[in-house]
């Protein structure tokens, strides 16, 4: 059986400082997550994360989602590389196209 669950939302950019690294996350919305966990129940990778594809803006890959957002969330990377093409910095709300890959 293939996961159908797709996603558009606006979500702003936070940043999460490790060491001397900036990561930057969005949060995805609670309801996403909750259907996001129900889904992929037993079928997770390392650390409860979720493959998906994402677009947001002009890019698209394949990464994952991680749980640990806000009241138990999945929060999703958003790399360098994806903020610059877009000429977006934390703060900044962007448009994300989610769509879950297990399945």
């Amino acid at each position: 059986m293939a996961a159908d669950l797709q996603y558009e939302f606006t979500a702003a950019l936070w940043p999460w400082e490790v060491r001397r690294d900036l990561w930057t996350f969005v949060s995805l919305p609670d309801r996403a997550s909750a259907e996001i966990a129900e889904f992929a129940d037993g079928l997770t990778r390392g650390f409860g994360s979720v493959p998906v594809r994402v677009r947001i803006g002009t890019m698209t890959w394949r990464t994952s989602v991680f749980p640990g957002g806000t009241g138990g969330g999945y929060v999703l990377p958003v790399k360098r590389a994806v903020r610059e093409a877009n000429g977006v910095e934390v703060g900044d709300e962007v448009a994300v196209s989610l769509e879950v890959l297990v399945g």
